[in-house]
Parts: C-alpha cells; sequence; structure tokens
C-alpha cells in the first residue's frame, strides 16, 4: 500500500496489491484517515465501467459486494472510503459534457447514494470519489466534478479528493 500524508491526515490506495491484505485490515490498523479503493479503470466514452481490484475480486462473477461489510467496518472506525478513478494502466476517457454527466450518474447510483440493483461493492455506500486520472485527455473531468458534487445538495456530502487536499493543507 503507497501513502500520502497531508496535515496529520494520512490517504492510502487500496486494492491493486494482492498482498496488502484486506480493506477492513486496512481500516482497523488506524493509521489512515481516507482509503481510496483503487481503480475503476474503464468509464467514459461509451465503454461500459468496469472495476479492477488486481486479484481482490472478480467484478465480472458480482463478488465484490463482499466488500460492503469491509466499507462499513472502516466508516464505523471512522475513515473515509472513497472510490478512485483512472490510475495509470486501465482504458478511461470523457469525450463530451454529456458523456461526464453519464458517468457522474453511473457513479452516485453504483457508488454513491444512489440504488442501483446492480452496485458492483454491495449496498455500502462509499464516501467519495478520488480523480487519479494519469492518462489521455482531461478534458470533461472538471464537468465530471462538478455534476458529482451537485449530489452534495441531495442530503449526502460527497467528497471529491481536490477538496480532501485543500482541507489537509488549512488544519
Amino acid at each position: 500500500m503507497a501513502g500520502i500524508s497531508r496535515a496529520g491526515n494520512i490517504a492510502v490506495y487500496w486494492g491493486q496489491n494482492g498482498g496488502e491484505g484486506s480493506l477492513a485490515d486496512a481500516c482497523n490498523s488506524g493509521l489512515y484517515t481516507y482509503v481510496m479503493i483503487s481503480f475503476l479503470s474503464t468509464f467514459g466514452n461509451g465503454q461500459t465501467p468496469a472495476i479492477n481490484l488486481a486479484g481482490h475480486c472478480d467484478p465480472p462473477s458480482n463478488n465484490c459486494n463482499v466488500f460492503s461489510s469491509e466499507i462499513t467496518t472502516c466508516q464505523s472506525n471512522n475513515v473515509k472510503v472513497l472510490l478512485s478513478l483512472g490510475g495509470a494502466g486501465g482504458s478511461y476517457s470523457l469525450s463530451s459534457t454529456e458523456d461526464a454527466q453519464s458517468v457522474a450518474t453511473y457513479l452516485w447510483d453504483n457508488f454513491l447514494g444512489g440504488s442501483s440493483p446492480s452496485r458492483p461493492l454491495g449496498d455500502a455506500v462509499l464516501d467519495g470519489i478520488d480523480f487519479d486520472i494519469e492518462n489521455g485527455n482531461p478534458a470533461h473531468f472538471d464537468e465530471l466534478a462538478t455534476f458529482l458534487s451537485q449530489y452534495s445538495a441531495q442530503g449526502k456530502k460527497v467528497y471529491l479528493v481536490e477538496r480532501l487536499l485543500e482541507i489537509a493543507q488549512h488544519q
């Protein structure tokens, strides 16, 4: 697990190393304030979104919903759990404002406060989204962030990584 520290808060990316232990173990360690589940590595541009957790589970067989209880364990330990978008590998881009809106709706319905019947990580509601956009054109990601932030007005705070870093810098 690779981590970063900001003003006493520590964030860690979890999900890309099969030997890193469970998500609940990371949260129960007491070391982290934020855990980013990495990565939703395929999305946008008409693609079917796909999560890659490097051997922790097999999304096509729907067995990643076992993480629902681990996510709630993290949250009960006051650890914010975010889904990280992108990463160094994968296939992701946003082709238009409409594409950004579509991805925002997918993220809300499947990982945040929405109620899709096919939530990849089960019924647990994540705390927000981390943008780890390392490949390709960054066009329309600002619009994606804007669309996601509009869901905060519906009664659930949706954390975006830019806000987390800004908050950490001012503490």
